[in-house]
């Protein structure tokens, strides 16, 4: 208890320390943890007191990712993540294994510190990437893609294990023991599979909240014990029943109820992990640390470079920012590890020197992927374009000067721009960093050529101070800022329309040279804004104008501090004169006319046109008699407005 004690304060003290440096919590755990750790300031002197508590933190980790297993990303990152993926990952596990076969150890220590390696962080990547608004981005896809993979690879990672360490001679006796593994998956799996959904609805249909928790940790814990039991380990167990527990409608409410458990055992796993951090060694041999961490940053960034670039025909740009965001060893590394430890395959001071250099690596990601733009930037500029001879020799489409439109990003934004512009005969050009969707669209005869419009040379080809707009709609925001910047400094009067996803980049553009911004999750508050207005009835040209008011005003009014009000100006949009439609309720019989009605009178709205199937009566006398149906033409306020509907809903009922 008190060991446990004193982790939970680590943790939090790592937490706290990483959330005022705005940085991810894992390189806060670990640094904190190892300088907690006994052979530092000793606050916990036997970190394997501790292990078997930290280790229930990748059980649950494991549970979440295959309960989160996303299928439908896996349909859309399937090619990404098996060619490229699966390209680093061997690539990665062959080389580094070679290398460390060839440097003395035996094979089974070699190919756990190669699978060890090829793992990269998922915690740490994709918090990074969501934080600079690089997930969505083509470098962002490329990471998420073989992050997926990674995630996949540490299961069968984790069955070879005991099969390294079981000293198995001869081959049936090889095959005996895989044949066991085999088995013992399959019973698990299945198991799993039958009974963990039936359970859960049976559950649920309890309608009790602390039978579904504890049901929840039953499932957790169960289904990993159940597989060590069996010869398998904790965390393939946990991954299995994430998996059968993710097709269930109450997947949802599963995940609730593990995530804040994950979150505060992870926190303690990574804590122990960096007691294992030892200074000690590391001051006898500094060199070997620093040679290390450059072998893992450097030797994967080049392997994701060369996997984007050759495999996957992504640009120079976007695989060296993939490659750079991928650049160290992940939280799978230490489990395997120490899995490996555990087993006896791997040494404990060959654990301890790569546990030293992934802390390193991990500690170093946020300045590589906070850097990783301006570095490929600067690297794909000096070294060349793989896109740029293409770009040039494609021919710009006939079209008198100043009418083309340069249209950059070929994705559904872009798309839809180029479906508008075919349709009002506008010519066009576009240019996509993606060769695949470029060259499809070339062999149907669309004007789409394969480049990055980040280099001036491809925005001289395409001659964008000639072009009557220039609009920018691609996913990557530091891209779209560098490329509206470039544009503006060709092509000073040329009007640029950029898209962004981000509220935080509509300065930037307009500062970089933007005309117009259009920044969906201003345009995502504005529908709502309208849809909720249309709620209670106020007419639409009153919330056209309210809206459009938002817009000219720079979506100022939706970016101030939820606590201040909106500019009462705006708020007098709603309620000035306008016209409305308004249609006669189907349960009007009785044929009332507009004096009957007294309509003006009663609401102060004014009637000036009665349309009645094709034909139009204007300016109605007060004897015309309504009949259902009929669609009113009505001019009043907001609320004048509202009182018609509700006298003629009233005459309806």
């Amino acid at each position: 208890m008190i060991e446990a004690v004193v982790l939970l304060a680590l943790a939090a003290a790592g937490l706290a320390a990483t959330e005022r440096l705005r940085l991810p919590s894992v390189v806060g755990f670990l640094v904190v943890g190892a300088l907690a750790g006994p052979e530092a300031l000793g606050l916990v002197s036997d970190p394997d007191a501790v292990r078997e508590l930290a280790e229930l933190g990748v059980v649950f980790l494991l549970f979440e990712i295959g309960l989160e297993l996303p299928l439908e990303r896996v349909r859309t990152l399937w090619r990404p993540a098996l060619v490229g993926g699966g390209f680093q990952v061997a690539v990665t596990l062959a080389v580094v294994a070679a290398g460390a076969a060839a440097a003395g150890l035996s094979w089974p220590a070699a190919f756990v510190v190669g699978a060890g390696v090829s793992m990269s962080s998922t915690a740490i990547v994709l918090r990074l990437l969501t934080d600079e608004g690089q997930i969505d981005a083509p470098s962002g896809q490329i990471s998420v893609a073989v992050l997926l993979m990674q995630d996949l690879a540490i299961v069968p990672f984790l069955l070879i294990v005991p099969l390294l360490a079981g000293d198995v001679s001869g081959t049936s006796a090889l095959v005996l023991a895989i044949a066991k593994m085999i088995l013992a998956l399959a019973f698990v799996g299945f198991s799993v599979w039958f009974l963990v959904p039936r359970l859960l609805d049976r559950v649920a249909q309890n309608r009790g909240g602390e039978l579904f928790s504890l049901f929840a940790l039953l499932i957790v814990l169960g289904s990993a014990l159940t597989a060590e039991a069996l010869g398998l380990t904790l965390a393939v167990g946990a991954f299995l029943a994430g998996v059968a527990a993710s097709g269930s409608p109450y997947a949802h409410q599963l995940f609730s109820e593990v995530v804040p458990l994950r979150g505060v055992l992870l926190g303690i796993f990574f804590t122990a992990v960096g007691m294992f951090f030892s200074p000690a060694q590391v001051a006898e041999a500094p060199g070997t640390l620093v040679l290390d961490v450059l072998a893992i940053v450097v030797g994967k960034a080049l392997i994701v470079l060369f996997a984007g670039t050759v495999l996957l025909r992504r640009s120079l740009r976007v695989s060296l920012e993939a490659g750079l965001s991928l650049a160290q060893m992940g939280e799978f590394a230490f489990v395997l590890l120490g899995v490996a430890g555990a087993a006896g395959v791997i040494a404990p001071v060959l654990q301890a020197r790569v546990v030293a250099a992934s802390i390193v690596s991990l500690v170093l990601s946020p300045f590589l992927i906070g850097s990783a733009p301006a570095i490929a930037s600067a690297l794909s500029e000096r070294l060349g374009h793989p896109g740029q001879q293409f770009a040039e020799e494609a021919p710009l489409p006939d079209a008198r000067s100043g009418e083309r439109v340069v249209v950059i990003g070929y994705g559904p934004a872009g798309q839809t721009l180029i479906r508008l512009l075919r349709s009002l005969d506008v010519p066009f050009i576009a240019v996509d960093t993606n060769p695949s969707g470029a060259l499809e669209a070339r062999e149907t005869g669309e004007p789409v050529i394969y480049g990055d419009a980040t280099r001036p040379q491809v925005l001289r080809h395409l001659a964008v101070w000639d072009a009557r707009l220039v609009a920018v709609a691609i996913s990557d925001p530091l891209a779209t800022r560098r490329i509206v910047s470039r544009i503006r400094a060709m092509a000073p009067q040329t009007p640029i329309l950029a898209r962004t996803r981000y509220v935080r980049e509509v300065d930037r553009l307009s500062m970089a040279g933007a005309d117009v911004v259009v920044a969906e999750e201003f345009e995502g508050s504005i529908e709502l804004v309208a849809r909720a207005l249309e709620n209670f009835e106020v007419p639409t040209g009153a919330i056209a104008r309210f809206t459009e008011a938002l817009r000219e005003e720079g979506y100022g009014a939706i970016r101030a501090p939820a606590a201040l009000p909106i500019d009462p100006w705006l708020m007098e949009l709603l309620n000035h004169t306008d016209t409305e439609w308004v249609e006669v309720p189907r349960g009007v019989t009785s044929r009332p006319s507009l004096g009957s009605l007294d309509l003006r009178a009663r609401t102060g709205g004014n009637v000036l046109v009665v349309e009645r199937g094709d034909d139009s009566f204007p300016n109605p006398s007060p004897d015309f008699a309504l009949e259902a149906g009929d669609r009113l033409l009505v001019l009043g306020e907001a609320e004048e407005l509202l009182r018609v509907r509700a006298l003629l809903s009233a005459v309806g009922n």
